[in-house]
């Protein structure tokens, strides 16, 4: 009785086409991959590596003829090949065919999901995945910042076990609490990745109502998850999702009280450690004193400055996905930004790193992707939602240079420009973990 349960239950969790293998597996590895995900990139590359092979199997196979009802799928392609072009003019030809190996899901999924029909649940089950391995990951680093916090606090107590004065205390507590925040705290993916991937959660979570108390517990796990990150980003695009779900409630008393929780909420995140004194560390943008030891909000601020004048200086095809990195290291040094420099920053925004390594023509590519993405998108609040998560991501990180946002981006944003949109109906409804308790 209780096996046959649990087989029920993994067989709704997998996709299952008895007729057709290849595709069976192929869904199968994309949901192990987004699972994994926000566990660590390694340990999902495998899963992505053996979906991409049978999608192109399944395209050998299918004998379809290609309908281009989703024309706008082969920007992605193009963009592939833009970047491959660029590296006739790259004299670091090494580094940029590591960057077009990490790419090759840009060409792949898009051209796959041309041939591939997919239905809402099939999709829907991508994201249950991906949430179920954010909640895991989400424990997995409170136990390992726990962890670090208790050998922080043993090892002051080891040093003066006299504990004569509060102060010993509260600066053991005070150097431990730094393991709970930000990079710190996502010891497994980077802390703008892992947020990107719970805002995407949150904008269909939000969607529905909270009806049962493990879906609540779930959507505060999330929103703490985000706390702890700290990324300024993330909050942003978070304030702007909140406020539109303000705007989308008709009853004024509902509106009402939304809106105090939101300032409430405003309040809580604003006073987060490492966001309070955002607005003192990026005023100090002018001065040239102690930069090379700067904060991160002004390095990114810096970092932006310097790929600006880059693209002046060479407007037209960049500098090609080899040489980019170079010559930003190489403006930082003319430039006296010696903390970008010894830290080796990327341009921290895809729109100016696409420029610096493609030129105009990338550039082009890339703003059109996201002008009819815009449009796609423009039918409801859920989806402007998610437009505005991926579109302002890409301001504050290069997502297309790491492989954890490359393939992130390479399916998501394809299926999103389908005409048949995956936001159609409700994207989450996650068995095992958002079920209501008996």
């Amino acid at each position: 009785m209780i096996s046959s349960k649990i087989t029920s239950r993994i067989t709704r969790m997998l996709y299952i086409e008895e007729s057709d293998l290849v595709l069976t597996i192929f869904w199968n590895s994309l949901y192990a991959a987004f699972f994994l995900l926000p566990l660590g990139i390694n340990l999902s590359t495998p899963f992505f590596i053996i979906s991409i092979i049978l999608g192109v199997i399944n395209i050998v196979k299918s004998n379809k003829k290609l309908v281009l009802d989703n024309k706008a799928l082969l920007l992605f392609p193009l963009y592939f090949i833009v970047m491959l072009i660029s590296l006739i003019y790259t004299d670091n030809v090494s580094d940029g065919i590591n960057l077009i190996q990490r790419s090759l899901s840009l060409f792949f999924f898009p051209i796959i999901f041309l041939f591939v029909k997919e239905d809402s649940s099939t999709v829907k089950k991508l994201f249950d995945f991906l949430l179920r391995g954010l909640i895991i990951s989400f424990f997995i680093n409170l136990s390992i910042a726990l962890y670090n916090c208790i050998l922080v606090i043993n090892r002051e107590f080891f040093f003066d076990t006299s504990l004569e004065t509060v102060s010993l205390i509260l600066s053991a507590f005070s150097q431990g609490w730094n393991y709970f925040i930000g990079a710190e705290f996502s010891t497994l993916v980077n802390p703008s990745y892992v947020s990107l991937y719970i805002l995407l959660v949150l904008s269909y979570y939000l969607k529905n109502k909270l009806q049962s108390r493990t879906r609540a517990l779930v959507t505060v796990i999330l929103f703490l998850y985000l706390f702890l990150l700290a990324s300024i980003a993330a909050y942003l695009i978070l304030a702007v999702m909140c406020m539109l779900l303000i705007f989308s409630i008709s009853e004024k008393s509902k509106k009402y009280t939304m809106a105090i929780v939101f300032l409430l909420g405003v309040i809580v995140f604003l006073n987060n450690p490492r966001v309070f004194d955002f607005y003192s560390r990026v005023t100090t943008f002018s001065s040239t004193d102690k930069i090379d030891n700067t904060a991160v909000e002004k390095s990114r601020l810096l970092t932006w400055h310097a790929s600006i004048k880059l693209i002046q200086e060479a407007p037209l095809f960049g500098y090609g996905v080899g040489d980019t990195n170079e010559v930003l290291m190489e403006k930082y040094k003319q430039l006296n930004y010696f903390h970008n420099y010894n830290n080796q920053y990327n341009a921290h925004n895809q729109f100016l790193q696409t420029y610096l390594q493609t030129g105009i023509i990338g550039f082009g590519i890339l703003i059109n992707i996201f002008v009819l993405l815009s449009l796609r998108m423009n039918r409801s609040r859920n989806e402007l939602s998610v437009f505005l998560i991926l579109f302002i991501s890409l301001f504050f990180e290069s997502m297309l240079v790491r492989f954890n946002g490359i393939v992130f981006f390479s399916i998501i944003i394809p299926l999103l420009l389908k005409k048949r949109s995956i936001l159609s109906s409700r994207i989450i409804r996650n068995e095992s973990v958002t079920k209501e308790n008996g």
